[in-house]
């Protein structure tokens, strides 16, 4: 069993590397952000407010979210790319500090993670969710790094963009993150660290393929 494990704050880059990881050594990509992010999107669309956990307890039993052919499905509707808006990662963010929501999203996750090797990203993936993970990674980078990659990438993609209020928005995240009192975002005391601040894509993936390799002896 190979189960790796990379936890970070949100705009790392740790879907886009965790994936590229999976295809090099023949794992499968579990995207729990992703749960979160399509949660937030449905409560947003329904007018659930996170702070009505009877509500959102409702909506939970109501919905289903599922991964086919590298996309994330919402009640059978495919989401991949209504979910990665600033809007919707401070919705995920939000309903992500409910107790009964990160149950449901682990439960998943775990499940998943103890049927086949995996690549699973997230927030608490090593510290909370698979803990015993053979492979844990903590990878970060500066918030003006990480506001300055979401700015270009929105100007690239023909959208405007304010990299002032994309970067209060990276620092909202992480203090929101790293101080909610379910699971908050932290280092795992065995998880190796990795900052990205000065690495492109390729020698990232190279980094955590590195560090698979080492841990492990698997080679890609």
């Amino acid at each position: 069993m190979l189960r790796v494990a990379i936890d970070g704050p949100s705009g790392t880059g740790k879907s886009t590397i965790a994936k590229a990881v999976a295809a090099r050594f023949g794992l499968e990509y579990i995207d729990t952000g992703a749960m979160y992010r399509a949660l937030g999107l449905k409560a947003l669309r329904n007018g659930v407010d996170a702070a009505d956990e009877a509500a959102v307890k409702k909506m939970l039993d109501e919905t289903a979210i599922d991964f086919a052919g590298g996309c994330t499905m919402l009640d059978d509707e495919d989401v991949s790319g209504l979910i990665r808006t600033n809007e919707i990662s401070m919705a995920a963010s939000n309903i992500s500090k409910l107790a009964i929501v990160r149950a449901k999203v682990d439960e998943v996750s775990r499940y998943l993670a103890s049927t086949k090797d995996v690549v699973m990203e997230g927030r608490d993936i090593g510290t909370t969710v698979i803990p015993d993970a053979e492979v844990k990674i903590f990878m970060t980078a500066s918030p003006e790094i990480r506001a300055r990659r979401r700015y270009e990438q929105l100007l690239e993609a023909g959208k405007e963009a304010d990299y002032d209020k994309i970067y209060e928005e990276v620092q909202a995240r992480d203090y929101q993150d790293s101080h909610r009192e379910v699971s908050p975002l932290r280092q795992a005391e065995d998880a190796a660290f990795l900052d990205t601040s000065d690495l492109n894509i390729e020698e990232v993936v190279d980094a955590v393929s590195g560090i698979i390799t080492e841990k492990t002896g698997r080679t890609a």
